[in-house]
């Protein structure tokens, strides 16, 4: 099994989710019916937003999921600590045998989404559910960090060209080609990634190495060379010795390609002080007559670094960012979760589940949930609702259009706080953010756009929706995300219950 991994192998799990998976089995519970939520339990980067990705390598692994007869004879070979197998026979041929036959619903890749809301709601036999837990996560986790760095780098160029250049720094191969693909729905024009080209149709982009220079007797001499090479692809790279005297060098090279109908479209400084430098190239390329040549500009940017240089006025056109896009730096991971919600009784009802902890972030929202998002009158985002579908009459809708609310204004309260809440009103402006995206095990035809630039639009659009006060790096606001009344009465029973108190005490001090 060192070799030749496959894109849908079920064997990239925990070993925890099949043992439990074995434990359902053999207690007979294994199709009993369950809900588990896909969140996230805090902002990364200590943001005011993140954006969902991951969605369609999710798809894409669902797709033949299946235990093939390599995995099964792998399962076969694993002992327990006394020495005798790992799994029994019967439990290794039922999987053979394993088809799924789950539900989802999710928040379409380039949302703009919260923390405590889902991403994921998968409902069915919950044996299957806990099986997946671990590769669901895998999918979302670093797809969503790496979409919402590359936002908050689109956010810092303000409409400049991004350009996403982290292969190298990558965590991997397949994580390379995660990051390329997350970091274009973020925002990111373009990619060095030729692999993430090819498979997904991100636009290209990359100039020449230093050591293109250093081959060569000298600068000017390897900037003629490269001319002549990519006489329409013309970027040169001028620091490899004295950024200044490269920039001549690039001038001298531009005169004598534009006498032959070519355009220097840019040079790239990857060093030094980018502020300085960037301003000095700038009046040296307008004296010369090259105002239509682009600075690039390359070295440890960050959404934090890209601010601090246009805050200097330092004349930059287009940004090429790396290792801190591609990584998540400084945020190591989404942390997001994968947890029982609600589990049908005997009789297919649903019974909502809360998992309770010391630390207070950690206790769960029950429920079988979804989204509804609210928006201003001027269209901004006002605040996202939590509910259960199973225990909110006239809110859920199985169409995904979610129509103005009836009646009496809709409050919900902060599941950290729940002495804070929100109420929008009745004709408030909404629409239902889970989306149905696999029924019975199979994934919907239009589930993903086949274009990642639709994808990207998204995300694009979304970030206008924020309020500004949201979408700054520093200190952002809190954007309201809260549970639906009844839904945070169940909790509050559920908290009480776990906790062996009272229920009345808590909807007192409420």
């Amino acid at each position: 099994m060192a070799d030749g991994a496959q894109n849908n192998a079920a064997l990239r799990t925990d070993l925890y989710q099949l043992t439990m998976a074995q434990g359902y089995f053999q207690a007979g519970i294994g199709e009993r019916q369950a809900c588990f939520i896909l969140s996230f339990r805090s902002n990364p980067f200590d943001g005011g937003f993140a954006v969902a990705a991951g969605l369609g390598p999710v798809l894409d692994y669902l797709r033949d999921w299946h235990f093939d007869e390599r995995e099964i004879a792998y399962l076969a070979t694993l002992p327990a600590p006394d020495g005798t197998p790992l799994f029994c026979p019967e439990f290794l041929e039922h999987l053979r045998d394993l088809r799924l036959s789950i539900d989802v619903a999710a928040l379409p890749e380039g949302e703009i989404c919260f923390a405590q809301e889902p991403l994921l709601r998968v409902t069915g036999p919950i044996e299957q559910c806990q099986l997946l837990e671990t590769p669901l996560l895998n999918l979302i986790n670093f797809s969503t960090l790496i979409a919402t760095k590359a936002a908050r780098c689109a956010l810092a160029a303000g409409g400049a060209a991004l350009l996403e250049f982290g292969l190298r720094r990558a965590q991997g191969p397949d994580g390379g080609l995660m990051a390329s693909r997350a970091a274009y729905i973020g925002g990111c024009s373009a990619t060095s990634n030729v692999e993430a080209g090819a498979l997904y149709g991100i636009p290209v982009a990359g100039t020449h190495a230093h050591s293109w220079v250093m081959a060569f007797d000298d600068e000017l001499t390897a900037f003629r060379a490269y001319a002549r090479s990519a006489p329409n692809n013309l970027v040169l790279l001028v620091d490899t010795y004295d950024t200044l005297q490269g920039v001549r060098n690039a001038i001298t090279v531009g005169r004598e390609m534009r006498a032959q109908g070519h355009e220097l479209l840019g040079i790239r400084i990857d060093s030094g002080d980018l502020a300085w430098r960037s301003k000095q190239a700038r009046a040296l390329l307008d004296e010369a007559g090259f105002a239509a040549t682009k600075i690039y500009c390359s070295n440890e940017l960050d959404e934090y670094t890209i601010t601090s240089l246009k805050d200097q006025g330092a004349p930059i056109d287009v940004w090429a960012v790396g290792t801190r896009l591609a990584t998540g730096y400084p945020t190591a991971a989404l942390g997001g979760v994968y947890k029982l919600s609600a589990l049908a009784d005997d009789a297919g009802v649903w019974q909502p589940k809360l998992k309770l902890s010391d630390q207070s972030a950690k206790t769960t929202i029950p429920g079988v949930q979804s989204v509804r998002r609210y928006y201003r009158a001027d269209g901004k985002l006002d605040g996202d609702l939590v509910y259960d579908v199973t225990n909110t009459p006239g809110v859920f809708v199985t169409d995904g259009v979610c129509p103005p609310a009836q009646g009496a204004p809709v409050t919900m309260f902060d599941p950290a706080d729940m002495t804070r809440s929100k109420s929008f009103a009745p004709d408030a402006q909404s629409r239902e953010l889970l989306q149905p995206v696999v029924a019975s095990g199979t994934p919907h035809k239009d589930a993903a756009p086949a274009a990642l630039s639709e994808l990207r639009a998204r995300t694009l659009a979304g970030l206008d929706t924020l309020n500004e006060t949201h979408k700054r790096f520093l200190l952002p606001h809190s954007y309201p995300v809260g549970l639906e009344a009844g839904l945070a009465r169940v909790r509050l029973r559920l908290i009480a219950q776990a906790r062996g108190t009272d229920e009345s005490v808590l909807f007192e001090e409420q």
